[in-house]
């Protein structure tokens, strides 16, 4: 049990699987989910963008799609465990058939922590959870964004936080798919090195116009994070 340090919810995980990281954290803080408003979190893993989403904004229901049964099973148990039963749901599934599986529903938000790395890229994992989680195995990037447009809303928004090196195919694909990139926040681990991740905001049917935020710097010369 990992305590979340927001609203006394806590989250159950499984040290030998792959456990959620800042990024996730990050995500929850970027994404802007309107009162009465819907979200899916594609790839939730155990479930910790809705969860954290559920606490942070005042949305109506947050929807976890996971692939992994026995992962999917575990988010189910933080959502019992915190009584979220009436908030968040999730579901096992595939991304790929996303907009299947959920149709004919249309929701206001989606959100994705997806896989960084094209599965040539690197070693994998042996621990399939571990590399599913890190590599595009099981889905792609124009999985995501072509589910996410046939599941967004018109003018509904699109939030995933991604690595810097694959910038520019991300925003080639986000134009492709037709959500527009409308805000980038790039994170850094130290003010005078590159940055680690990435944040997108896009906007499905958007006209195109992007800002480009101020950065975030985890830690300080010191090591100390900031806050």
């Amino acid at each position: 049990m990992d305590d979340l340090q927001i609203a006394g919810l806590e989250l159950i995980q499984d040290p030998e699987k792959f456990c959620f990281g800042v990024d996730a954290v990050f995500l929850s803080d970027f994404a802007k989910v309107k009162p009465g408003e819907t979200v899916l979190d594609m790839g939730t893993g155990n479930g910790i963008i809705p969860i954290l989403l559920s606490a942070k904004t005042k949305g109506k229901h947050f929807t976890g799609l996971e692939i992994q049964a026995e992962t999917a099973e575990m988010a189910r148990r933080s959502v019992r465990y915190n009584h979220l039963e009436d908030k968040v749901e999730i579901v096992t599934g595939d991304i790929k058939e996303a907009a299947e599986i959920f149709k004919p529903a249309f929701f206001d938000v989606i959100t994705t922590n997806p896989p960084y790395m094209l599965a040539e890229h690197g070693l994998r994992n042996p621990d399939d959870a571990k590399a599913v989680a890190r590599h595009e195995v099981l889905c792609s990037l124009d999985d995501i964004l072509r589910e996410s447009m046939r599941l967004l809303q018109d003018k509904g928004r699109f939030y995933m936080i991604h690595r810097p090196f694959r910038l520019t195919e991300i925003l080639i694909k986000m134009n492709h798919y037709k959500i527009e990139p409308k805000r980038i926040q790039f994170i850094y681990p130290h003010i005078d090195k590159e940055p680690a991740m990435v944040l997108i905001e896009g906007v499905r049917g958007a006209k195109p116009r992007v800002t480009v935020e101020p950065p975030i710097i985890i830690y300080d010369k010191s090591e100390h994070a900031l806050e």
